[in-house]
């Protein structure tokens, strides 16, 4: 045998809020839209993409470091509203289970 694994590589990125590396699945995209900075779950809006962990503790060190303008290339700052209530949504979704 050449020594070879078969199992793939899963790409990891690292999250603008805690820095810390994951795979990518577990973090959630987020994309600079007309001045918000909007989820992107499946991974399909275009633009520049910024990963964050979906939980409100990554998100508020994101916002007070002011990463995400950084990590998305935008000048000034972002509204992170509809990013805020998705991952508030997503997490009383897991609560529920």
């Amino acid at each position: 045998m050449s020594g070879r694994t078969r199992t793939r590589a899963c790409p990891e990125r690292t999250c603008v809020g805690c820095r810390e590396r994951a795979v990518k699945s577990e973090l959630l995209r987020t994309v600079a839209v007309e001045g918000d900075c909007t989820p992107d779950p499946r991974g399909t809006l275009p633009g520049r993409g910024a990963y964050v962990h979906p939980a409100p503790v990554c998100v508020d060190q994101a916002v007070r470091r002011k990463a995400f303008p950084r990590a998305l290339r935008v000048p000034g700052p972002l509204d992170v509203k509809a990013l805020r209530r998705y991952v508030e949504q997503a997490q009383g979704c897991r609560q529920q289970l």
